[in-house]
């Protein structure tokens, strides 16, 4: 596992626990065995993670169903056995972590298979709206689900945006800028114009944010007339969801970004059961 992961985990577990979880100190001293069940159908992700949060407490742990496993109501996913202190102490934040995880693999997943039955090539990308601290978890699942990662943080690509153009002396200085120093770059663009000057400059990616479907494919199609469309990559950003998916697999873009992939997808109902 990745450190930074393993990391996380266990500042998770001290969050939640603090100077000891005082309920569970009043039981037993005895040896127990749980189930995570699910209560819904979904797919599954983040189960080597909370593995690892009651593996932190010495619990032993079985894994019954994989990453990317698709469940349904009433499914076993994992066995959990340890002492009573020490699985019950670990329980929530274990739940939490995985409900998260798979609810954001459910959703991507649903929205992959709408992009592929309409454009096979297109692929769908997160963004770096993601929980503080969760974003190594919220990209995992998202690649779980069928999805892509984009860019994790802000050091692997330049992207271009609108409010870096409030600071730049204009859009061309700063494309012709980013090519003098990376390979690679992300350009966001609000007009046809600048789509065609990125392009022309070189932009790796040219983003089309907030723009109909309609004007993308306008936009694409003009790219091709001017022989600029080969070699760049195009991308549907903003207010993209299941209403209006496949339309904007249609146009021919390459990707789909959806912000919402990781900001506000609801978590999968699950729960813990002492057997």
């Amino acid at each position: 596992m990745h450190s930074r992961a393993k990391k996380a985990l266990e500042t998770f577990l001290k969050e939640d626990i603090g100077k000891g979880d005082i309920t569970s100190k009043l039981l037993p001293r005895k040896e127990i065995s749980a189930t995570i069940i699910s209560r819904q159908k979904g797919i599954v992700a983040g189960t080597k993670h909370a593995k690892e949060i009651f593996t932190l407490r010495n619990c032993k742990v079985r894994i019954l169903k994989n990453d990317g496993a698709k469940i349904g109501p009433n499914d076993k996913i994992m066995t959990i056995s340890g002492s009573a202190y020490s699985v019950l102490s670990c329980e929530r934040t274990a739940l939490n972590l995985l409900s998260r995880m798979s609810g954001i693999a459910t959703q991507t997943n649903m929205l992959v298979r709408i992009i592929k039955s309409v454009n096979p090539k297109v692929e769908l990308y997160s963004t770096r709206k993601t929980a503080p601290g969760l974003r190594i978890f919220d990209k995992e699942a998202v690649e779980i689900g069928g999805g892509k990662k984009h860019r994790v943080s802000l050091d692997q690509m330049v992207m271009i945006k609108d409010n870096h153009l409030m600071v730049a002396k204009s859009l061309q200085d700063l494309v012709r800028a980013a090519k003098k120093r990376y390979n690679r770059f992300e350009v966001e663009v609000e007009n046809l114009d600048d789509a065609v000057m990125a392009a022309r400059e070189g932009a790796t990616i040219i983003m089309l944010d907030n723009m109909p479907p309609k004007k993308i494919s306008h936009i694409i199609q003009v790219l091709k007339y001017l022989s600029l469309r080969k070699g760049i990559r195009i991308e549907a950003s903003g207010g993209i969801d299941t209403s209006n998916v496949k339309s904007y697999a249609r146009t021919g873009v390459d990707m789909i970004s959806i912000g919402r992939l990781t900001s506000s997808a609801p978590g999968l109902d699950l729960s813990l059961e002492v057997n």
